[in-house]
């Protein structure tokens, strides 16, 4: 197995480089993502890249959002010809001390999503923590099952040969609904969802990028098409739990 990490970013550049000191330690190649960031976090995310061998830095020259950020960087990874990418956050929320067991987790099942299933502590907004419930009942519905514990976490492990499959016969979202769908799709393709417990905290400094009403509006759109797209994989969702059983 061929691992890599990959972090999106677009302005997250007061942890970056602890966040990269700290993933080298793992000797796995990290594929840095600047999806349009201003000059002086581009130049920040340089210096990184000029320090740490390990690190390929890819610019886009405009923001296309967290979803297009990651395509870029998963399509980089099987480039690379990694077999598993894991998906780091750059504002410091996630417990990079977890690593070694979400690794662990994708040795046991190669051929599954690996993701984080969040335990907050007293850093995370009520708006978001009980936002969080409203997308969990939806994919619940969406993917006809309730064993989905969080659809939501950007701390995973993606099978790069499902990732690979799964893009050739659709298209994902380029925004805050990329790794919902993501998840949505790859279990209709098939593939298992495994969950890791890990601590997450949003750092004072931290800068969110989820626009409270434009996102919600697309993460709506979203579940509308997905609740549509699973009736017409329903008699393929059936057959999946019917073999499983």
């Amino acid at each position: 197995m061929q691992y890599c990490f990959v972090i999106p970013c677009y302005n997250h550049d007061i942890v970056i480089k602890e966040t990269v000191a700290s993933l080298c330690e793992f000797n796995f190649p990290i594929i840095l993502v600047n999806d349009g960031s201003q000059d002086s976090t581009r130049e920040i995310l340089e210096n990184v890249a000029n320090e740490f061998s390990l690190v390929t830095l890819i610019h886009r020259t405009e923001n296309g959002g967290k979803g297009a950020a990651m395509q870029t960087a998963l399509t980089a990874a099987i480039e690379m010809k990694m077999t598993h990418a894991l998906q780091v956050d750059a504002d410091g929320q996630h417990d990079l001390l977890d690593i070694q067991r979400f690794i662990t987790e994708a040795a046991k099942a190669p051929q599954s999503l690996i993701s984080g299933q969040p335990v907050y502590d007293d850093s995370i907004s009520k708006g978001r923590f009980y936002g969080r419930y409203i997308t969990h009942f939806w994919v619940g519905v969406e993917t006809l099952s309730f064993k989905v514990i969080d659809s939501m976490c950007g701390f995973r492990v993606y099978p790069l040969a499902a990732y690979e499959k799964l893009i050739q016969n659709t298209s994902l979202g380029n925004r805050m609904d990329f790794d919902i769908e993501v998840m949505v799709k790859l279990i209709w393709q098939g593939v298992p969802v495994k969950f890791v417990e890990t601590k997450v905290h949003y750092p004072e400094f931290g800068i969110s990028h989820f626009h409270a009403f434009k996102d919600n509006v697309i993460i709506s759109k979203m579940h509308t098409r997905l609740f549509f797209g699973m009736l017409l994989h329903f008699p393929k969702i059936l057959m999946q739990k019917w073999k499983k059983n």
